[in-house]
């Protein structure tokens, strides 16, 4: 059968309702007639029991529907509940959850994109775990669930990483405790909140990262309020400025203000920053010693976010060093380090200056040009550092003879120039020069011990008689030095146009020079030596030659001194130490004999080249042996350079080479030295040969050199002798070997050879030369 509709039930209870007054109302009706036989008490029994069974149900009708009112209400209630608690977690991005511990049921109700996988509301503890829970924080999240659930902890409390419906992770808080026990004790729910923290974990970092930097800054950086009290500073602050952290807070930022400015410009600044929120600037700033700083300042406005402005930030950078080396910078891009004068640079500036205003004037201005004669000489032999000595004392020499208005300025080694103005002439300008040679008159004090005496070459040039432009006038002024050198030096020149004709030959030698060794230009030249006890050809000097491709035959007068002003000498110097070599090995393969050779070597070659390396890798290239080689060194270098020599001369004596020196006794020669130094032999001077026979005086003086010589052990070589009766008298003297245009003229190697060979197969000195 099918079920009655919903409201049978309701209907009979209305009707059993309208009939229970009636009932009642016949009860007495039958209760007053007598009792007259057993059927009628058992109806009235049924009767009774029908009418209290009727009450029940009436009673039981009505609670039932005040119960369904009740959980009808509850439900209600409860589902507005849930709406309330969805509304809650929706706005505060928090999940609520509950977890059934013995089912291992997990129910969620907030966000979804922190429910992560599965349904809503209930997921399997275990799928959650593996889904949803970042795999290096399972095992720390399970250890604080345990903790909490053994009642070690009051409340659960962990911060992890959940996988999100995009497949990220988020760092999430999640909080909750024990709920619910079973009698035993044992925890059966558990409930709690979980929020999303990954924006505020990122917050966090870039709070610390933020932290780091403040206080790892170099600089000083303060945070002060709007009325510029310290709020916090960094450790720099208190590096920079003395104070301590606890020293400042609270205080004014005043604590800092130097007496460098006055109170009215830090007020100024202040005002600009409250102003315009921004200032930036250099500002001297005095430290906790009452020492003052220079400093760079940033003072940036920081504002909430309702814009409202909270605080200032202040970075200070200590830029007193700074400022400090860019002055030592400036300084020295317009000064003389040594001197103190100014350089080059400021030379040009002030040169262009001076121009200008002559130009407006119609006045002259004078460049003098100065160059120190031997200082290079000087430098070497007493050292650096009292070359260095002696270039201060030129300059303070130099200024001392010129007026106050004129510049004296250093172009660097041993090279001054002087600017003068308002000059009325060029004779003005020479009495200027005549004055500064007298002023070098008298030696100049190195130190204590040494008093050097040195003389200046002058050049001079004028404007507008001989140049418009600073570039040029300083040219020609170098150009009249030139030849104020030339002319003997210690003395001036005046600029004059037939000058750049010498100067431009000088530039083209030294270009074609610099070209020379590369294009094998240069050639070696042999001069036979004789033995005047033996009469025979023992040995030969190497001379140097050049036949350039560009000027034809060039004399060693000429370039080698250029070759040794621009250091050239040094490259040439090796390459004749190699081909004299070289020669001698290929007479020697040739049958000549142990044939002698002796080569000149220059003065930057003994003080600057490492000379003696060089000879022995040739020697040992070569396979000559070094007893055949005689290095010739001139007298003025050996002197004046003694101390210095003679550790070069000491390492090439310890190969086994010669040694000798050249042009013996046209310089100051020291008998001192000359005893002390590893010298084998003695070159006389052709100048003393060329009037052997005439003058009495080179007689004596050519005599008392052989036996002087002899006297110390030394062997001795006449140069440049032309006559029989030059030849007669050192044989006469005693005399050991000679050389000449008598006995035979430089040679080429191959006619070299052939000369020796002949004379070694004569063996007769007086033989005419071929």
């Amino acid at each position: 059968m099918p079920a009655p509709p919903p409201a049978a039930p309701q209907a009979r209870r209305r009707r059993l309702a309208a009939a229970l007054p009636s009932a009642i109302a016949a009860v007495p009706a039958w209760a007053a007639v007598p009792a007259r036989s057993a059927a009628s008490e058992a109806w009235f029994l049924v009767a009774l029991l029908a009418l209290a069974l009727f009450v029940t149900l009436l009673f039981w009708s009505r609670g039932l529907r005040q119960q369904r009112r009740q959980a009808e209400q509850q439900a209600i209630a409860l589902r507005r509940l849930r709406q309330q608690l969805d509304l809650v977690l929706a706005h505060s991005g928090d999940v609520y959850w509950e977890l059934d511990l013995p089912g291992g049921v997990l129910h969620r109700q907030g966000i979804q994109r922190l429910v992560g996988p599965g349904a809503p509301d209930d997921i399997a503890l275990a799928r959650w775990r593996e889904e949803a829970v970042h795999p290096d924080d399972l095992e720390p999240l399970r250890q604080q669930v345990e903790r909490h659930a053994s009642g070690e902890t009051e409340v659960f409390e962990s911060e992890h990483r959940l996988r999100c419906e995009d497949g990220s992770w988020r760092w999430v808080r999640a909080r909750g405790r024990i709920i619910e026990r079973d009698a035993a004790g044992r925890p059966v729910r558990m409930a709690g909140i979980t929020r999303d923290i990954q924006a505020l974990r990122s917050a966090e970092r870039e709070t610390r990262v933020a932290y780091e930097v403040f206080r790892s800054m170099s600089e000083a950086v303060s945070v002060v309020g709007p009325d510029f009290t310290f709020v916090a500073v960094n450790p720099a602050f208190s590096r920079i400025t003395g104070y301590a952290e606890e020293e400042v807070l609270g205080k004014p930022a005043s604590l800092l203000d130097s007496s460098q400015h006055s109170s009215e410009y830090y007020q100024r600044v202040r005002s600009i920053a409250l102003r315009s929120g921004h200032w930036s600037g250099e500002m001297w700033q005095r430290r906790k010693d009452g020492g003052d700083f220079l400093s760079w300042i940033e003072l940036s406005e920081v504002r909430d976010r309702l814009g409202q402005r909270t605080h200032f930030v202040a970075v200070v950078d200590d830029i007193t060093q700074k400022k400090r080396a860019e002055q030592e910078l400036r300084y020295l891009a317009n000064y003389d380090t040594l001197t103190g004068l100014p350089n080059r640079t400021l030379l040009a500036e002030r040169l262009s200056r001076a121009i200008i205003r002559a130009r407006r004037q119609e006045s002259r201005v004078a460049v003098l040009f100065i160059d120190l004669d031997h200082f290079k000489d000087i430098n070497d032999s007493l050292g650096h550092a009292a070359g260095d000595r002696l270039l201060k004392a030129a300059a303070a020499r130099l200024q001392a003879a010129v007026g106050p208005t004129d510049t004296v300025a250093r172009l660097g080694g041993d090279e001054f120039t002087i600017i003068v103005e308002d000059l009325d002439s060029v004779a003005a300008a020479e009495r200027l020069a005549g004055e500064l040679i007298a002023a070098f008159a008298a030696p100049l004090e190195v130190d204590e011990r040494h008093r050097v005496g040195i003389t200046p070459s002058i050049g001079i040039s004028l404007y507008p008689d001989h140049a418009m432009v600073p570039t040029d006038l300083l040219k020609f002024a170098d150009t009249a030095m030139y030849q104020a050198k030339a002319r003997g030096r210690n003395t001036f020149e005046v600029y004059d146009e037939a000058m750049d004709a010498e100067s431009r030959r000088r530039a083209t030698l030294l270009a074609a020079l610099r070209r020379a060794l590369a294009q094998e230009e240069f050639r070696l030249v042999f001069q036979p030596r004789f033995s005047l006890r033996s009469e025979r050809v023992v040995g030969v000097e190497a001379l140097l030659r050049w036949r350039s491709a560009e000027l034809g035959e060039v004399g060693p007068a000429q370039f080698i001194p250029l070759a040794e002003e621009s250091g050239l000498i040094l490259g040439i110097g090796e390459w004749v130490l190699r081909e004299a070599c070289r020669t001698l090995r290929q007479w020697q393969d040739a049958g000549l004999g142990e044939i002698a050779c002796s080569i000149n070597v220059s003065v930057l070659q003994l003080l600057r080249a490492p000379l003696a390396e060089q000879l022995a890798a040739i020697l040992a290239e070569t396979g000559i042996a070094p007893g055949r080689i005689e290095l010739e060194l001139t007298e003025s270098v050996v002197m004046q350079n003694a101390e210095q020599a003679r550790a070069v001369l000491d390492r090439l004596r310890g190969l086994g080479v010669r040694l000798a020196i050249d042009d013996f006794g046209t310089g100051y020669s020291s008998l001192v030295y000359l005893k002390r130094l590893p010298i084998d032999t003695l070159k006389i001077d052709k100048e003393f040969i060329g009037d052997l026979t005439d003058d009495p005086d080179d007689k004596a003086i050519t005599a008392t050199v052989i036996t002087m010589a002899h006297s110390l052990g030394l062997h001795v070589v006449a140069e440049g002798v032309e006559t029989e009766a030059q030849l007669a008298y050192l044989r006469g003297q005693g005399c050991d070997e000679v050389q000449g245009y008598l006995l035979s003229p430089p040679l080429e190697a191959a006619h070299a050879f052939g000369f020796i060979r002949e004379r070694q197969a004569a063996r007769r000195l007086d033989q005419p030369a071929a």
